[in-house]
């Protein structure tokens, strides 16, 4: 039963849909109908701009952290609980209920998860997503990159002890998912089609939205 318990737990607090709430709260757009239409950080960076854009990953990164921490709390000394949490924190971001099961990607939510299940590896994936994007100018890449070598950092740290192997795997089944949701950026790489983030995003994109969005309204 606890394992149902963390389930919902970490569903529920993945599925707060933060890219949406921000967009429509602030500037009155479903974040759905624009940019990527995905509800991830990177569409709201392109659609909005920079302060959206923190707000949102940070709160997207706290809801991997809380559904781990979280699990602690009520279940110590049981990781089995705690990966529960964390798998349906980051499938309640990618399938969020209160947006009839649309998400994100589950970058930022798994950057918490890992966060609080092995910090030193989070940090050196977290290190390899930077130089890549510096590099690469491409958050598909760097996502990509960084999660299939987070177990491999896992391992190297021998993170959560006598657990680790078992976190190991739980972090290559969290690096494939991660994968597989950028299989059609995955497909534009190989084809050199890939969008570059630009370096700076004014406000002028959310204005523009904004105004798209109420003329649709007028019609």
């Amino acid at each position: 039963m606890n394992f149902a318990y963390a389930a919902l737990l970490g569903y529920f607090c993945g599925s707060f849909p933060t890219a949406y709430i921000v967009a429509r709260l602030f500037y009155r757009i479903n974040i759905f109908e624009h940019g990527s239409k995905n509800m991830g950080a990177t569409n709201v960076y392109r659609v909005l701009g920079t302060w959206p854009f923190a707000v949102t990953l940070a709160v997207d990164v706290l809801k991997g952290m809380v559904a781990v921490l979280a699990s602690a709390h009520f279940w110590p000394g049981a990781p089995a609980l705690y990966f529960t949490a964390a798998a349906a924190a980051m499938a309640g971001h990618t399938l969020s209920f209160w947006v009839k099961f649309k998400g994100g990607k589950g970058v930022a939510t798994g950057l918490g998860v890992f966060m609080a299940l092995a910090g030193h590896a989070a940090l050196a994936s977290l290190g390899v997503f930077m130089v890549t994007l510096l590099i690469s100018r491409m958050v598909s890449l760097s996502s990509i990159l960084a999660a299939a070598l987070l177990p491999v950092f896992i391992y190297r740290f021998q993170e959560l002890g006598p657990y680790n192997l078992y976190l190991t795997g739980f972090a290559t089944f969290i690096a494939l998912f991660v994968i597989v949701k950028h299989k059609t950026n995955v497909q534009r790489i190989l084809k050199g089609e890939e969008s570059r983030l630009p370096w700076r995003v004014t406000d002028k994109a959310a204005k523009a939205a904004t105004e798209n969005s109420e003329e649709a309204k007028a019609e």
